[in-house]
């Protein structure tokens, strides 16, 4: 009886010895694991998040997606560093945010294009808008900068030289058929389709209303220029391992496939 009381206390200690075994494996692996935050906020901006966090996994990283409700958040969030990165804007916005604020926000990797375009509940071409017709815009520097790009670009205004970072509207020199100009924030240009005349926006904010920039857009923007939207991060983390781990899941073949299947021309790869 003794014998057997003898093995089955060796057994118990050798199963013993294997849960805790096993329990320092996964306190190990826990603690290799790497939590990222990045702040977010719409298709297909959290889309693409989510689709790496599988691969970053692998590499260690626990991607933790955080969804504000408005485009200051994001990049208050990040310079207070409550957040390790953002993705939901492009590089003249982050600049401006740096100027005003006194941040160090950088660039990591541009991501896709959200392809901006003119679009009208009323008219279907550029040339039928009427005298005096109200455009709505983004009421941020950058944006307003980018709306008015786009309609000299059609020859729809003209504008001087650029001297500054942005095209303001002082910088309008034409005007022919005396548009108006709208600004409201960002996020509320979708709420004016029904009002203004026409609205300046990206397709993130177009396509809740149904709307494409292929289909229904009167003139749109393209790709030749500076505002991808761009994975950003700090200039104290930038360089970090798990930043550009992310980088790289990012603009991945996966990612291209992605956008190029479900979202065509309206967020076009940045990346090869």
């Amino acid at each position: 009886m003794k014998k057997i009381m003898a093995v089955l206390s060796v057994v118990v200690l050798a199963l013993a010895g294997c849960g805790n075994a096993e329990k320092k494996d996964e306190q190990e692996s826990a603690s290799k694991t790497e939590t990222l935050k990045v702040a977010s906020l719409i298709k297909p901006m959290t889309e693409i998040l989510d689709l790496v966090k599988p691969e970053l996994k692998k590499e260690g990283i626990n991607l933790e997606v955080v969804v504000l409700s408005d485009n200051v958040q994001p990049n208050s969030a990040l310079a207070a560093k409550e957040v390790d990165a953002n993705f939901f804007q492009h590089v003249p916005y982050m600049e401006e945010f740096n100027r005003n604020n006194k941040a160090n926000l950088v660039p990591i990797k541009p991501i896709y294009f959200a392809n901006y375009g003119l679009y009208s509940k009323d008219y279907k071409k550029m040339d039928q808008l009427p005298k005096g017709a109200v455009i709505a815009v983004a009421n941020d520097v950058s944006n307003i900068d980018r709306s008015l790009a786009l309609l000299a670009q059609h020859d729809a205004i003209k504008l001087k030289k650029k001297t500054g970072p942005y095209y303001t509207m002082k910088d309008i020199t034409e005007n022919k058929r005396d548009f108006k100009f709208k600004e409201v924030d960002l996020l509320m240009l979708a709420r004016l389709y029904d009002d203004a005349d026409a609205v300046i926006m990206t397709p993130a904010y177009a396509s809740p209303l149904g709307l494409t920039p292929k289909k229904d857009a009167l003139v749109t923007e393209g790709v030749e220029n500076d505002f991808a939207i761009t994975l950003v991060a700090r200039k104290d983390n930038q360089d970090s391992e798990a930043i550009q781990k992310l980088a790289k899941a990012m603009t991945s073949p996966k990612v291209k496939k992605f956008l190029e299947d479900n979202y065509d021309e309206t967020a076009i790869p940045a990346f090869k």
